[in-house]
């Protein structure tokens, strides 16, 4: 969950996500070092009145600065080829979800089960709870088994929508006519928060992602009680 203020990502609720954690880190190293190399040499080249000949005219420099870059960019894009397979990894689901955007509300389909779905909107303003979320809290919660392989296949019904959720490391476009699919696996229980991350309409950020992931038997018996509701 996001704070006032925060400056870096949310806690990683994946091993997806962890592993975008650890490669933004060691991108912005990379940068940063880069940024401190160019900032020296400029304050450098500013400050001094002193030319060096060997600097105005040689192929050594010119081969390093060459290659360095090179092998700078292959540090950059090894790590980031590695977890863009990983995030196309789907093994075994135990339990595949379809996620349904609509204007301006999701609509969830167990489809492992015969007859488990249900509709999330928005809970309003005035009819929240004390703890509750300002524009983040759903009426029905897409609850999940932790430590569990999940696929989701997302659509839309109207326009497109972007089913986002930041702390697993997830956002699949919704597109009218096209299932797309992810998979995630949430690493340790809890409520975790998204939206709709692609503009679609008036009310576009008025529609909220809540997923809760919980023990298999806590979610066995959510099931069974969401089954005889329906």
């Amino acid at each position: 969950m996001a704070h006032p203020s925060q400056l870096g990502f949310q806690d990683a609720a994946s091993p997806v996500m962890e592993e975008l954690l650890h490669f933004h880190d060691h991108a912005l190293m990379i940068v940063f070092l880069i940024s401190t190399l160019v900032l020296y040499i400029i304050v450098a080249m500013v400050s001094t009145k002193l030319t060096n000949k060997y600097i105005l005219d040689s192929q050594e420099i010119e081969i390093i600065w060459t290659i360095l870059p090179a092998i700078i960019l292959i540090l950059i894009a090894l790590p980031s080829l590695r977890i863009l397979y990983l995030m196309d990894e789907i093994n075994s689901p135990l339990l595949t979800i379809k996620a349904v955007g609509h204007q301006w509300y999701w609509s969830y389909e167990y489809t492992d089960y015969e007859d488990l779905g249900f509709d999330a909107y928005m809970i309003p303003t005035q009819d929240l709870t004390p703890g509750q979320f300002r524009l983040l809290e759903a009426d029905h919660r897409m609850v999940i088994p932790v430590e569990s392989p999940i696929r989701v296949l997302v659509s839309a019904d109207d326009v497109l929508h972007s089913w986002s959720v930041p702390a697993l490391g997830i956002k699949m476009d919704a597109v009218p006519g096209r299932l797309n699919q992810t998979a995630f696996i949430t690493s340790r229980p809890g409520i975790f928060y998204g939206q709709c991350s692609e503009i679609c309409g008036a009310n576009h950020s008025f529609m909220p992602i809540v997923v809760e992931a919980v023990p298999l038997e806590h979610f066995e018996n959510w099931s069974s009680r969401m089954l005889e509701d329906a």
